[in-house]
């Protein structure tokens, strides 16, 4: 993704850093209770692919992030599991969380920030964007150009998430 930042209601969205990862940490435990995940996760992710990793800032302060890179179509890590390392031949561009402070939600930055993610996965030759939709967010993602896909052989992961937990696919053209 470019260095280009966001401004959608008083909002932007920048990389996120290192020391940015207490605050992931705080808002992924607010937004995603039934969700925890390590901060060695989120660490790891940064790690890997920052340019997938953003913040967004509202008033000085974080008020939601998201962490993306590429992957395996098909194939959702399993909730709070590290990685290891990104494929030399990935299929797809993964969104693993998008979270927005309650005070955030409704002013487009999460709108914003998939067409940025779309750009990206263009840009590294994606076909396809894929999440794993949880916390009742499909209509979000329908909206956002993403609809249902099979979850062949990743029934062990998929139910990590929860039992209302989707797998989704948005293919770019």
């Amino acid at each position: 993704m470019s260095a280009r930042q966001a401004n959608v209601a008083g909002s932007n969205w920048r990389a996120m850093t290192v020391d940015d990862l207490a605050s992931v940490d705080v808002i992924a435990a607010r937004v995603h209770p039934s969700y925890p995940e390590d901060h060695a996760v989120f660490a790891e992710r940064l790690r890997l692919h920052a340019t997938g990793c953003r913040v967004l800032m509202t008033g000085g302060e974080i008020a939601g992030y998201v962490i993306s890179h590429p992957w395996h179509l098909g194939e959702p890590p399993a909730l709070n599991a590290l990685l290891g390392g990104l494929p030399e031949a990935a299929a797809t561009y993964y969104v693993h969380d998008l979270a927005l402070l309650p005070d955030a939600r409704g002013s487009g930055a999460a709108s914003w920030i998939v067409a940025q993610l779309v750009r990206h996965a263009r840009d590294l030759n994606l076909p396809s964007l894929s999440l794993v939709a949880v916390n009742g967010s499909t209509p979000f993602w329908t909206k956002q150009g993403f609809a249902a896909m099979a979850a062949e052989n990743c029934d062990s992961k998929l139910a990590s998430y929860g039992a209302d937990a989707h797998l989704m696919r948005r293919l770019l053209s």
